[in-house]
């Protein structure tokens, strides 16, 4: 690949020097007798000033046809300096090569004609244009960007220009004084001055260009090919350089001179590399003295490291154009570690690359998004509502301003560490006192007030509501618990924003010390909120974290209270994790919270530490700024556990919160390598098999090449490792198999060896990661012979094999130990279900039903021999049983199954020695033929027409195909007979017992209705009764309804109020009075709306004849 593109390098540079050596005799010759037009000139105005026009706006390809016709036709003696002018503007819109060589070929063409007026002429406008920047200083006023963007400028003009001045140099148009060499020194010369009266190295880019497009032709050798060492022979060719454009000398010179200016920038690299370092480290421990560092320094760091990624870019670029070696750049111990922490100690390991498992201090970039990627307010925020200052104050000198931070960073750290005395020592002094009280139980656990919020105002709800900010501002709050995602919170930051003000941001202090304690999952977007807002409201910030760090010391001086105030504590830690993850906490802040929950590592501080490692712990130890501190705090606490004796529930919480926050080195996952053939038979079976794919399966398996021994293989595995499929398709697997018997017979043997040997090797093994791969095994085996693949002597030869494997003599009993089949292991039991559930409908009659009779009771007493059934093993052992053999009685104890079982094998025993059977059963051999058809039972609804289609595929003409007898698939013509006979009678018994004459329907009726005599008769007790003294209210009467022969009796019950029937029939009679009441209601709106209506028609039509009438009303 690399020749290849050698040769087509080779090409091109041939064909450029091809015809620049062509143009460039024309051009010489132009000096001793200028080209004269063979025909007249035009001189018309019109057609100058076209020209002159079109040069001015492009040299480019599009215009190079018109204007070389009109040059050659037009006179342009009196225009040579607007054609100047205009070739000087047209060559800045050259952008590619083809543009160049289109200005380089018009430029010659004017030289041919008039070589001692317009090439002079032009060579100075070019060269003025290449001139570098003056060195006067820059305007006061003028700030680094505008520096910048007038470096970008003169760049973007004056890189046509040079490769246009080159290309010049070599056709012979720009030569030396004398006339006798290229104009190379002259290019050599311009660069020269170009790069030395640069010390900003923004000219770099020019010469990078410059190597790209005539590395060939300048240096010899092409862009990133190192020149080669000069052999005698080829230093014996190099000697004839006639055709050569520059000349060697020249050439070495130009080479030389960009080696040294690369070294001379890459010193200058590995200067602003270490003041970068440097200036990191400063900023790194102003951080750690302070807790912040100051924007003048923060803007300074931005700043150098902005230019030094720059510089990097351009020492890179150009070290591979001169195929020269990119600089070592040193590293500074510490910033690229990654850290190690182990029983021992702390160690610190290099690494320079990172990745998001456990060297990362973000577990995912979801995660580094939510925290480090802020809405920025100002760009949705007017910029007079955030309080920004539009002017701009004048800039100190740099010397200045690091004396003035460095002032401050030594006073802002003694005041922090002044403060955090004074605080250690009123905790120290008022510990003991709170903690007697705290015990006498006179004081009630409070949270202390913060110094913020004792000053927020006490203004009423209603003067509240009665504002409009203030009504804005509860809206606000009142949705803010349900912001639980990204766009919802930074929507109510902007909105917040909106109502900035000193009293709603007092408000929201408050606000966010009254957090419910079990809302632990608003912390991280709370926490967002709060930085969002702290960039322009910091007192937000502030005193939110004067608020928490109160509430931590309160909460250190009742640490004896640990069950009342657990809550508060991992509110309060959950808070600060998440806020230290936003950089709202300073990180001296958060360290002292954890050096302080080591200090006393009892009690609530050991939930305490591990509530701390688990929401910020790997944020802190990932992090540059904190990184050894955290080590150094987590070494103690490594050893402090070590030594301290907890009980296993706090040892656990630490060791899960360590792991977290440094999680242990992980080797990559291997991804095992697959032949693409077998891949493709993996993707047919595990992704493409389904109902509606089996043909389509089937069909692509017997078109795969079956004489290859590694392809059987292949499909081997995935026919045998049934555990790997879902286990709702491991019937289709048996269906594939089942239709690949016919083609390939051997193949479907050594499916059943490999599956039967999977069923025993799991007995043997038994090991429980195994089981659910056993599980699958067995139901394979019984779906195999559900579609007459295996025949029901493989399938009781497992039964069997299932319950007697590994016990002495084939036999279980209570209490005999087994290795592989312990009391407690109730796994072969789901085993048998497994297989019995699928395929024990099968056996119905014939032999396979009186073998499996004969299995059922052995079953049980291999069942009793275990110890205590687990409730759900017993239900499923019924359920299973019912299934099969409703009838059959369920043995309680392992007597019973054992004398039911004895008496089973001395009958198949006596029938052996009659010679009446010789297995032990009625009918002798497999009774497969006679089984119904599980397929056809289960999928006729699915696949009505799966047996014609199976009959319809087209054979394979590469494969063949095995013809075996034909065997009865279906019922014949006298069973036909029989169940259409039998279906008859069932429909004609079914329909008479539906016919219900009217007579008995009327008499059923009314033996459920009380007789009217009896009705009237007690209508008459019931009026006898009122004049006597009422029932007691606590009772309800019932009438009793019997009846003896045709006479009907009744009799009077009392039922207490209280019970059920008596509400309910309460309950019923006031609905049923509900509902008559409503029907009369509606009966008499619909009389008075119907006469309402009549007299309304009345009136209308004796209005009609002009007679009005008065009802009195």
């Amino acid at each position: 690949m690399a020749t290849q593109q050698t040769a087509s390098k080779d090409d091109s540079e041939l064909s450029k020097r091809q015809r620049r050596l062509a143009l460039r005799a024309n051009n010489l010759a132009a000096y001793t007798s200028p080209e004269t037009p063979s025909k007249s000139l035009d001189s018309s105005l019109k057609r100058h000033t076209a020209l002159i026009k079109r040069l001015r706006q492009s040299l480019a390809y599009e215009n190079r046809d018109q204007v070389m016709k009109d040059v050659d036709t037009l006179t342009l003696e009196k225009y040579l300096d607007e054609i100047v002018g205009a070739i000087s503007e047209g060559v800045f819109k050259c952008k590619t090569d083809r543009d160049v060589w289109s200005a380089v070929e018009v430029i010659s063409a004017l030289h041919r004609r008039f070589p001692k007026m317009f090439t002079p002429a032009l060579l100075t406008s070019l060269l003025a244009i290449l001139a570098p920047p003056p060195k006067a200083a820059p305007a006061p006023n003028q700030s680094n960007e505008q520096k910048e963007k007038e470096d970008m400028a003169r760049i973007s003009r004056q890189r046509p220009v040079l490769r246009v001045c080159a290309e010049l140099a070599m056709v012979g148009i720009w030569r030396s004084e004398d006339g006798a060499r290229s104009g190379g020194e002259g290019v050599i010369k311009l660069l020269r001055d170009l790069l030395s009266h640069d010390p900003s190295l923004s000219s770099l880019p020019l010469l990078i260009s410059f190597i790209k497009s005539f590395a060939r032709p300048y240096l010899g050798v092409h862009a990133g090919e190192a020149a080669p060492e000069p052999t005698p022979s080829e230093a014996q060719a190099q000697e004839d350089e006639q055709d050569e454009l520059i000349e060697r000398e020249t050439r070495d010179k130009l080479r030389r001179m960009t080696e040294n200016y690369y070294d001379t920038v890459s010193k200058k690299l590995v200067q602003a590399h270490l003041k970068l370092q440097e200036q990191d480290r400063k900023n790194h421990e102003a951080y750690i003295r302070s807790g912040e560092i100051f924007e003048d320094r923060q803007q300074a760091y931005e700043k150098m490291t902005k230019n030094y990624e720059k510089l990097l870019s351009s020492v890179q670029s150009l070290s591979e154009v001169l195929s020269l070696p990119i600089p070592d750049l040193p590293k500074e111990t510490g910033h690229s570690e990654s850290i190690i922490l182990g029983d021992q100690g702390i160690s610190h390991i290099g690494g320079d690359d990172e990745e998001w498992s456990s060297t990362n201090k973000w577990e995912d970039e979801e995660e580094r998004r939510f925290y480090e990627e802020l809405i920025d307010l100002k760009d949705w925020v007017p910029r007079s509502i955030l309080g920004i200052d539009e002017e701009k104050k004048e800039e100190q000198t740099e010397t200045e301003k690091a004396e003035q931070s460095e002032a401050e960073e030594e006073k802002r750290l003694e005041e922090e560490m002044q403060k955090l005395d004074d605080k250690e020592e009123t905790t120290t002094t008022t510990e003991g006192d709170d903690d007697d009280a705290s015990e006498s139980g006179s004081i009630t656990p409070t949270r202390s007030v913060s110094p913020v919020a004792s000053t927020l105002p006490t203004t009423s709800v209603e003067q509240q509501q009665s504002a409009g900010p203030a009504a804005l501002m509860t809206a606000l709050l009142a949705r803010m618990p349900d912001a639980t995602n990204r766009e919802l919170i930074d929507q109510a930051a902007i909105d917040f924003a909106f109502l900035n003000s000193t009293a709603s941001r007092k408000r929201l202090i408050k606000f966010m010390s009254q957090i419910p304690r079990e809302r632990m999952d608003i912390f991280p977007y709370y926490s967002r909120f709060i930085a969002t807002l702290n960039r322009y409201m910091p007192d937000v910030g502030a005193g939110i974290v004067d608020m928490l760090e109160d509430q931590f010391r309160f909460l250190q001086k009742r640490k004896k209270l640990v069950k009342e105030l657990e809550n508060s504590r991992a509110k309060n830690v959950a808070f600060l994790s998440a806020l230290t993850k936003h950089r709202v906490i300073p990180s001296h802040l958060i360290l002292h919270v954890f050096k302080v929950f080591l200090d006393d590592f009892t009690g609530a501080n050991v939930a305490n530490v591990a509530g701390l490692l688990e929401g910020c712990g790997r944020f802190l130890l990932r992090s540059e700024d904190t990184k050894r501190k955290m080590a150094e705090l987590l070494g103690v606490m490594k050893r402090k556990q070590s030594i301290q004796h907890f009980d296993e529930r706090q040892t656990l919480m630490l060791e899960n919160a360590y792991f977290q926050c440094n999680p242990p080195e992980r080797a990559p996952r291997q991804v095992k390598q697959r032949d693409p053939m077998e891949a493709f038979i993996r993707h047919l079976i595990y992704d493409v098999l389904s109902k509606k794919t089996l043909d389509k399966v089937l069909r692509l398996l017997r078109k795969l090449h079956w004489e290859d021994p590694q392809v059987v293989h292949w499909i081997l595995k995935v026919f045998t490792k049934v555990w790997k499929l879902r286990y709702a398709s491991i019937n289709l697997l048996a269906i594939l198999a089942c239709d690949m018997k016919q083609y390939h017979p051997d193949f479907c043997i050594a499916v059943v060896d490999q599956v039967l040997e999977d069923i025993r090797r799991g007995l043997e093994v038994n090991i429980f990661k195994w089981n659910q791969r056993r599980i699958a095994s067995v139901k394979y085996l019984a779906e195999l012979y559900n579609y007459r693949f295996i025949s029901s002597n493989i399938i009781f030869d497992t039964l069997w094999l299932l319950v007697t494997f590994g016990h002495p003599d084939g036999r279980p009993l209570p209490g005999q130990f087994a290795p592989i089949d312990a009391p407690d292991d109730f796994f072969r039991v789901r085993l048998v279900c497994t297989i019995l559930d699928a395929c024990g409908m099968c056996f119905e009659k014939g032999a396979g039903a009186q073998r499996l009779d004969a299995f059922l009771p052995f079953f049980l007493m291999y069942v009793h021999c275990k110890e205590a059934i687990p409730m759900d093993v017993e239900f499923m052992i019924t359920d299973t049983i019912e299934a099969l053999r409703p009838k059959m009685t369920l043995y309680k104890t392992y007597d019973e199954s054992a004398a039911a079982v004895n008496e089973i094998f001395r009958l198949q025993a006596q029938k052996i020695a009659d010679g009446s059977s010789q297995n032990g059963y009625d009918s002798d051999g497999d009774d497969d033929d006679d089984r119904p058809d599980v397929e056809e039972e289960e999928d006729d609804a699915e696949r009505p027409q799966e047996e014609e289609t199976q009959m319809e595929r087209p054979e394979s003409p590469d494969a063949p195909v095995l013809l075996h007898p034909a065997e009865p698939t279906g019922p014949s013509e006298e069973d036909d007979a029989d169940f259409a006979k039998e279906l008859a009678r069932m429909i004609s018994d079914a329909g008479e017992s539906r016919k219900v004459d009217r007579k008995t329907a009327m008499a059923m009726w009314d033996s459920t209705v009380m007789p009217g005599n009896l009705r009237r008769r007690r209508e008459d007790s019931t009026s006898q009764e009122n004049g006597k003294p009422a029932a007691p209210p606590d009772v309800m009467k019932f009438t009793f309804l019997t009846k003896r022969g045709n006479r009907s009796q009744t009799h009077d019950l009392n039922v207490p109020t209280s019970s059920d029937l008596a509400t309910q029939t309460h309950l019923a009679q006031l609905r049923e009075q509900q509902e008559q009441q409503d029907l009369k209601r509606l009966v008499l709106d619909y009389g008075q709306r119907e006469e309402e209506e009549d007299v309304k028609a009345l009136e209308a039509s004796m209005r009609n004849r002009g007679i009005r009438v008065n009802y009195g009303r």
